[in-house]
């Protein structure tokens, strides 16, 4: 399954700041389906639009269906977050974790199912669904808001669905983007760099670089530096190295830009 395939259904939302706010959600966790089962009343478009800031393009592809069995009728699997369980309820419940996995060896299309904000999923609609599902919350106010609830479910789908194309394949990523640690290979061919342009300064007088690479090449994986990271800290002892010859170094006296 991809992220294309997951559908967010709201059954009977009452509050349009609440569907503004989910298509922002969703749209920040590059889920694009959203359905609204028959609200109560016509929700305000301007208070969608509002909330949904730069999302609004969701609301306006959003399908609009009268009951639930015809908004989930393509849908393989049908998961219904629900925090009240019970013997006409669902006898299991997956957390959003355990959603996102079964939802990634699941071939699509799927759908999260999301019910009213005062009453939830009623027992019909729950028996519509495949599963259940529930956030882990403090028992003494464990209901959560719609839109931070589709929040938590959209961000561990994204994590499990999205992540490997969140972010351009090319090396160098910037800070912020996904932590891929530098391998021995690349650590031990910075540790060599940054040692070569000591050693150009006439540091290694006496015995002693070859301690000081494996200090280096220590700290270097056990901190786990990305290449972005790496490039970073080896421009800066390049730019020292340059530096200390513009001023007269040992082996660079007189040599002005190098």
């Amino acid at each position: 399954m991809v992220l294309a395939d997951v559908v967010v259904v709201l059954s009977r939302p009452e509050e349009a700041g609440n569907i503004g706010a989910v298509c922002r959600a969703m749209k920040n966790m590059g889920l694009r389906r959203l359905r609204v089962i028959a609200p109560p009343l016509p929700p305000e478009d301007a208070v969608i639009r509002s909330r949904a800031v730069h999302a609004q393009d969701l609301w306006d592809e959003a399908g609009r269906f009268a009951s639930l069995e015809t908004a989930v009728a393509d849908c393989a699997l049908v998961v219904g977050a629900t925090r009240r369980m019970g013997r006409r309820r669902k006898a299991h419940s997956l957390c959003p974790e355990e959603v996102a996995a079964l939802f990634k060896r699941h071939p699509g299309p799927a759908a999260l199912v999301f019910g009213n904000e005062r009453t939830g999923l009623e027992d019909q609609e729950l028996r519509s669904c495949s599963m259940a599902s529930h956030i882990p919350a403090d028992a003494v106010f464990p209901s959560l808001n719609l839109s931070h609830a589709v929040q938590i479910y959209a961000y561990e789908l994204f994590k499990r669905l999205g992540l490997p194309y969140a972010y351009p394949p090319e090396e160098g990523r910037p800070p912020g983007s996904r932590w891929v640690p530098l391998d021995q290979e690349a650590v031990r061919d910075l540790v060599r760099s940054i040692t070569g342009g000591l050693e150009s300064l006439g540091f290694y007088k006496q015995p002693g670089r070859d301690e000081q690479e494996r200090f280096f090449q220590d700290i270097f994986s056990r901190a786990g530096i990305t290449l972005w990271e790496g490039r970073y800290l080896g421009n800066i002892f390049s730019k020292a190295v340059r530096m200390a010859r513009f001023r007269g170094g040992p082996d660079g006296a007189g040599e002005g830009g190098l």
